[in-house]
């Protein structure tokens, strides 16, 4: 129990030994103020002598006031109270007063001859009441800052995750670059092999005429083969574009013209941005055949006969 609470009951107007009770018997205001509740009818006495066959002490905490539960008599002429200049309100103590300025920052006070009057029993339930009404709408703005801290986390989160999302795209579409370079590359070493087989086995073919020519007596030209260029590959067409008719599961088909090396993926991407779909597979009509994400999306257009147009079903 904190300082503060002691002398915020005795500012309420509870009678200093029952607002000490309800203190050591409790474990924080809230308690201390339904312990006075519901034994506001019960005598002093009786709750005083429960407390000492309890084993318990009735003094107030240690919260610089020295105060002993009895009442002091007035001596006329002299100050009975400590008074705020700032707002006027009472205090029975310098250590009360003290305790005021620290909360309010107000810093003039004076000594009054003003008795205190303690409070009656409809104004101590007011009090009572108004204080339960603060904490309880207290918890209240708690439980929404909580809310908003949640709320903030969960956007934070959620905008973590569209960040990896978009990073984890553009990785595949490099990936998908890299497998069609890679595709390039193997096409150019496997003509550049084709070429050398071809070369050597016309040499040797040179060379067994020769032989043959010496062994019946003949004279043979020697040739030097012509370095013959490397085919061009074969291509669908002489298209460089292509149109699509793409049927989506909902709203009205999309038609778009795409390079032919566009890959699958990349008419995925395309349809995603455009109408918010994500693609799982892609269907030709005729010849029907489905293409998988995953498996099949990096393929080009071309690679996957859809040239110079094609119908597909986007699903």
């Amino acid at each position: 129990m904190v300082q503060g609470d002691y002398d915020l009951l005795l500012e309420m107007g509870f009678d200093a030994e029952r607002a000490t009770l309800a203190i050591k018997k409790t474990k924080g205001l809230q308690d201390a103020l339904t312990w006075l509740d519901q034994n506001q009818d019960i005598p002093l006495e009786t709750l005083r002598a429960a407390t000492e066959q309890a084993g318990s002490s009735s003094s107030a905490p240690d919260d610089g006031n020295d105060y002993d539960g009895d009442e002091k008599s007035e001596i006329p002429g002299t100050a009975a109270s400590m008074k705020c200049s700032d707002c006027g309100k009472l205090f029975s103590s310098a250590e009360r007063a003290q305790y005021h300025a620290t909360r309010t920052e107000h810093q003039n006070f004076e000594e009054s001859t003003e008795i205190i009057k303690p409070l009656t029993e409809e104004e101590k339930a007011a009090k009572l009441q108004e204080l339960r009404e603060r904490l309880a709408s207290q918890a209240i703005k708690d439980r929404e800052e909580q809310k908003k801290n949640e709320l903030i986390r969960r956007k934070k989160g959620q905008d973590s995750d569209k960040i990896k999302e978009e990073l984890r795209r553009k990785e595949q579409l490099k990936e998908v670059e890299k497998r069609k370079r890679e595709k390039i590359e193997d096409a150019a070493a496997k003509e550049r092999v084709r070429q050398q087989i071809k070369e050597t086995q016309e040499l040797r073919r040179q060379q067994a005429e020769r032989e043959r020519a010496a062994r019946e007596g003949k004279v043979v030209e020697e040739q030097r083969p012509e370095p013959t260029k490397p085919a061009a590959p074969k291509s669908v067409a002489s298209h460089t574009e292509t149109r699509l008719q793409l049927r989506l599961p909902s709203g009205p088909p999309l038609i778009k013209t795409f390079p032919v090396d566009t890959t699958l993926f990349e008419v995925a991407e395309a349809i995603r941005e455009e109408r918010g779909i994500e693609v799982s597979s892609i269907t030709t009509t005729f010849p029907r055949k489905i293409y998988q994400q995953g498996i099949d999306f990096g393929q080009t257009l071309k690679e996957a006969g859809m040239v110079p147009s094609c119908a597909l079903v986007v699903a």
